[in-house]
């Protein structure tokens, strides 16, 4: 089972000040992707980061950036974040007048597109745009902060995603999870039907990162 999952440490979470070594550790531990907190202190009640910083960190990785884009009127920036290096880019469906025009920009940029949901946003919402994305993130946390508590609520709709993925036969359709994930959640979700997992604290804020993974990891080994 956790062969067919990611675990995407969020640099959200790391140490800015040694941001390039921070990848390498993750690198070198075991992260599937990188995943990008993009808040612009409007749509989310947090200030991270823009494009100088992504296309600094590009050059210092092999891994996927997966770049989350939680601002408002993410179109403004679509074409300089897949400028920067962005393998992925998933912007909020609650940030988006014209949704399914925004994920195509996406697509024509040459990058794969997602598209995501707070933590009271019904599943609904992205049912109509799921063959035209790459990925859903459903936030288990509302966004703006790391550290936050898992919301058990939101299993319901990684579930309701799952079979919608099934019903329309969206194999390549990757389910992430961001907020919360833990050895203890993880099994939670990927039982729901997440594929792809946002870890925080729970990678960075740990000394030995492989380690960490591998906990996350090995939280997985029971499942079918």
């Amino acid at each position: 089972m956790s062969n067919n999952i990611y675990i995407a440490p969020s640099i959200l979470s790391a140490d800015f000040a040694k941001l390039g070594e921070e990848v390498a550790d993750v690198e070198r531990g075991g992260a599937d992707w990188l995943h990008v907190d993009v808040m612009d202190g409007h749509f989310v009640p947090n200030l991270t980061f823009g494009p100088l910083v992504m296309q600094a960190i590009a050059p210092q990785t092999k891994l996927p950036l997966d770049v989350h884009l939680m601002i408002e009127k993410p179109e403004e920036y679509v074409p300089a974040f897949a400028k920067a290096g962005a393998h992925l880019i998933t912007v909020h469906a609650e940030a988006c007048v014209h949704l399914h025009r925004v994920l195509h920009l996406i697509k024509e940029q040459g990058v794969k597109a997602g598209v995501a949901i707070n933590p009271a946003t019904p599943a609904s919402a992205v049912r109509k745009v799921l063959e035209d994305v790459d990925l859903v993130l459903v936030m288990t946390v509302n966004p703006g902060f790391g550290g936050q508590a898992f919301i058990p609520g939101t299993l319901r709709k990684i579930r309701q995603l799952k079979a919608w993925k099934e019903e329309l036969g969206l194999s390549g359709l990757r389910i992430e999870v961001d907020g919360g994930i833990a050895a203890a959640t993880a099994p939670l979700v990927v039982e729901a039907g997440a594929d792809v997992l946002v870890a925080g604290n729970a990678v960075f804020g740990q000394a030995d990162r492989r380690a960490a993974m591998a906990e996350i990891r090995e939280s997985l080994a029971g499942l079918a």
